[in-house]
């Protein structure tokens, strides 16, 4: 079972890491903020600018820890990793399984197949939780327009209809989620649809900041295993684009992103003035929102589930990481099939 490691998210603008023997420091305005020791990180994400200097970057290239720089909003900038690792047998079969239309083909229909029926549970769960019945009835008829599109999905072998399919149902989803916030918030919190470079809205901005987290961790469980994360099946190669990790990502939106935006939301954790509308419509987190949907993501890494395929409970942080192998095994030959996260 692999460790679960920290991930340090540095959200201060200015913020100063060096390395201070084995320890990691953060200094703002020349003071002392933080101080961990460096082995029990596993990841540094720094949002906005903070600067790093060229020994902390060379200790984690060596340790093989990787450092992400995301803007304040949470879009990817870069990534700085040491040398490559992992078994390149591996990484050749993710290659050859890429330019093999018939193995793509099963490989994104397990992950989109994964993403709805998720999507279905998290809308299910919603119509029992809701109290007005209008919305229980309005979530539960969104429900039930996901199942014949993976009816849909088992009788295809043509990649852009599943592709079509994974949109189809992300627009019934997305249409019903503003239904989940709670009624008396919806006029501060609306959502009709997804939006995204720049989110418009206050949930839309929510769940971009959420997903570019998760992105971040399903990179991580790609590379932790040994493969590829810019090769993706679902999604199209693009210069620059994590494609293997939008595709593990995908299954979990509505497990790690959703359900906690949604959370946040409607327990006031998060309020309307925890953003600001920028030039153009693009709307962004405060600072000390951004500091507060982290630590309410790690927490919720820590939740306990049931893996469905391992039948083992872990943390909910560990399954990208179990996926990924999930990947790398079918990939290998040892599974005859991917199976994607189910959550009950």
């Amino acid at each position: 079972m692999r460790q679960l490691l920290n991930t340090l998210y540095v959200t201060t603008e200015g913020a100063y890491l060096h390395l201070d023997h084995d320890n990691l420091r953060v200094e703002v305005e020349r003071e002392t903020r933080l101080q961990v020791p460096l082995h029990h990180l596993g990841a540094i994400v720094c949002f906005g600018d903070a600067m790093i200097t060229p020994s902390l970057l060379g200790k984690c290239a060596e340790d093989g820890r990787t450092v992400v720089f995301l803007s304040p909003s949470g879009r990817f900038r870069c990534r700085m990793e040491g040398p490559v690792s992992g078994n390149v047998l591996l990484r050749r079969a993710q290659h050859q399984a890429v330019e093999d239309p018939a193995k793509t083909t099963r490989i994104a229909r397990a992950i989109v197949a994964g993403k709805i029926r998720n999507c279905r549970e998290s809308l299910l769960r919603g119509a029992r939780d809701a109290k007005a019945e209008s919305d229980a009835a309005a979530l539960r008829d969104a429900g039930r327009n996901l199942p014949s599109l993976l009816a849909a999905l088992r009788t295809t072998e043509d990649l852009e209809v599943i592709r079509g399919q994974e949109g189809a149902a992300a627009r019934f989803y997305f249409g019903a989620l503003g239904l989940m916030v709670r009624e008396e918030l919806r006029d501060s919190f609306p959502m009709e649809r997804r939006t995204r470079r720049p989110p418009r809205d206050r949930l839309n901005a929510l769940l971009s900041f959420l997903y570019a987290v998760l992105l971040n961790d399903c990179s991580a469980a790609a590379q932790g295993v040994g493969l590829d994360p810019q090769m993706g099946f679902l999604h199209t190669m693009r210069p620059g684009r994590l494609g293997l990790a939008l595709d593990l990502m995908e299954e979990l939106r509505p497990v790690l992103a959703d359900r906690l935006a949604l959370t946040l939301v409607n327990r006031a954790q998060i309020a309307p003035d925890d953003f600001v509308e920028r030039p153009g419509g693009a709307v962004e987190f405060t600072d000390d929102a951004r500091k507060r949907v982290i630590v309410a993501y790690q927490q919720r890494k820590q939740d306990e589930v049931t893996h469905p395929a391992l039948e083992e409970k872990m943390p909910l942080g560990l399954v990208p990481h179990i996926q990924a192998r999930l990947l790398a095994r079918h990939l290998r030959g040892e599974i005859a099939e991917y199976a994607p996260f189910l959550y009950r």
